[in-house]
């Protein structure tokens, strides 16, 4: 009797242990170049920096956006721009295997591992680029999505590719890539050179001259100042459905209140300033500009 309690203690401790690492898969948000959006169910909301992301949840990119998630067993996803991409089954399979299912409707995407942790965790993670699905078991990867074609170029490590007009392909040589155009059979495997390489990554790069958001950012664009609090949520609503995070701010004024309005979570000036620029041309804002350090 007492071995068997003893099992079953452990038993109800590992089941304990697996659903707190279940629970512990995420995805979050490391640095955003606006306008990105997050779908979740039937809302459309601006993307912001240390935002945890959830099963279903749909990452939306627009013109020259950037966006750099961190899955919570250290590996990277970046997007380009233009881009869609779909999380679903973030988990964690009994003896601490990290799952993830990662769907790129369209745009550039890059997975890399080990990018914010050395320390290697098992996964499963598959990724689909439009018709093409590749399984990782720990790689780096570059694909995309655009009318013409659906490519996964391989960089390191391992991967099946499946399309359905193929049969599936293991893949582990560095520096090829598989392509699949649009309503055709894939093509042969084929090697990418390393100038190519460097094209394709800057797509899903965080842009150098870009307007960088991260949790630790601490400068901000001001928008302006509204004096009644209609004025101040009719330009809050205009400024997220173009994907900017912007807060709203309450000054207390001679017994009534004015609104300040503002992007926050800058990672420098250069990066404010060049939001501000953004959002000049996007809303029409031509007062937006950079606010010192908080």
């Amino acid at each position: 009797m007492k071995t068997l309690r003893t099992l079953l203690g452990l038993a109800l401790l590992l089941a304990g242990v697996n659903h707190a690492l279940a629970a512990s898969a995420k995805a979050v948000v490391e640095a955003v170049q606006s306008p990105a959006w997050v779908e979740r169910g039937e809302q459309r909301l601006p993307l912001l920096p240390g935002q945890e992301l959830k099963n279903r949840d749909r990452v939306v990119t627009g013109a020259e956006a950037r966006v750099l998630l961190r899955l919570s067993e250290g590996s990277a996803v970046k997007l380009g721009e233009n881009a869609s991409l779909r999380i679903d089954a973030l988990g964690v399979r009994d003896g601490g295997t990290f799952t993830a299912a990662l769907d790129v409707a369209r745009g550039a995407f890059r997975f890399t591992t080990g990018v914010f942790n050395r320390f290697q965790s098992r996964r499963a993670v598959n990724v689909r680029i439009a018709t093409v699905t590749a399984g990782i078991r720990g790689t780096d990867l570059w694909g995309k999505s655009d009318d013409e074609r659906d490519l996964v170029c391989l960089i390191e490590g391992r991967i099946t590719v499946l399309h359905e007009a193929a049969e599936p392909l293991p893949m582990s040589e560095p520096l090829t890539f598989y392509v699949a155009p649009k309503g055709g059979a894939p093509l042969p495997v084929a090697p990418v050179d390393r100038d190519q390489l460097t094209r394709w990554a800057t797509e899903t790069e965080l842009r150098p001259e870009g307007a960088t958001l991260q949790k630790s950012g601490r400068w901000a664009v001001h928008l302006g100042i509204e004096e009644s609090e209609a004025g101040a949520l009719a330009l809050y609503d205009r400024a997220r459905a173009a994907g900017y995070p912007v807060r709203i701010r309450p000054i207390a004024s001679d017994g009534a209140y004015r609104y300040a309005l503002q992007v926050p979570h800058l990672a420098s000036r250069a990066a404010a300033e060049a939001l501000a620029a953004r959002v000049a041309q996007d809303l029409g804002i031509d007062q937006a500009r950079p606010v010192g350090r908080r």
